[in-house]
């Protein structure tokens, strides 16, 4: 039932984004047709979790704030909604979506934690490179462009922009995996990605927080680390 009420919506938003955004999807050849793979886009508007959704050619989970959609929890929980705390490393929804991966799924993913207020890519957290640690999957870089101008923060109206998604091609952690350890690899991955990302939509990459340069810690524990 969650399948069929699924493919509904998708082709639902499929249809109102090209009447009223003029949709177009670049790159969709990239995203495996079987396999656990995580997707890892940047995020500016609340428009990006059904407009990413509907470039990817297979049902998707998304990891998303645990306040987003009060009052509708079990209505979007249900058709893959996964939520987190956005304070710290959840567990619960990290591991969940570590074994969706690891049973073949899609997951999607901001690694930023927050839309931007501005538009502008910004330095994700280290959250993703725990899932990637934890499952060897690849990761398909996704830039959106348009969203932020569609329904930025603190807009109280959609406007009719254009929105475009771009996916590049997997990214394979698997060597990295043994150059770095822990809290390094994490971050590593991080980094990695959204210069990717950033990379597809041809902005400038985000400027790295001061003392946080690439640097070997001792520590491989994942769980003291932000969630997104």
């Amino acid at each position: 039932m969650t399948a069929v009420v699924y493919g509904l919506l998708w082709l639902l938003f499929n249809a109102l984004g090209r009447l009223f955004f003029r949709y177009r999807v670049i790159g969709r050849e990239h995203i495996p047709r079987r396999g656990g793979v995580l997707v890892a886009a940047n995020h500016a508007s609340y428009l990006d979790i059904p407009l990413l959704g509907c470039g990817i050619p297979r049902r998707v989970a998304f990891l998303g704030r645990q306040d987003l959609f009060p009052g509708f929890r079990w209505f979007f929980q249900w058709l893959g909604w996964i939520p987190i705390r956005p304070d710290r490393l959840d567990r619960e929804g990290f591991g969940k979506a570590i074994r969706l991966i690891k049973g073949g799924k899609v997951v999607v993913i901001y690694p930023e934690g927050s839309r931007t207020p501005d538009g502008r890519v910004r330095p994700g957290r280290p959250g993703i490179g725990v899932i990637v640690a934890e499952t060897a999957c690849p990761v398909i870089p996704a830039y959106i462009a348009g969203t932020h101008e569609a329904l930025p923060i603190g807009a109280s109206w959609i406007r009719c922009r254009p929105v475009q998604i771009t996916y590049g091609k997997p990214i394979n952690f698997t060597a990295d995996a043994q150059r770095y350890a822990g809290k390094e690899f994490y971050r590593h991955v991080s980094r990695t990605v959204m210069a990717k990302i950033a990379e597809l939509g041809n902005v400038a990459p985000p400027a790295e927080p001061s003392g946080r340069a690439e640097q070997p810690e001792p520590s491989p524990a994942a769980h003291s680390h932000n969630a997104e």
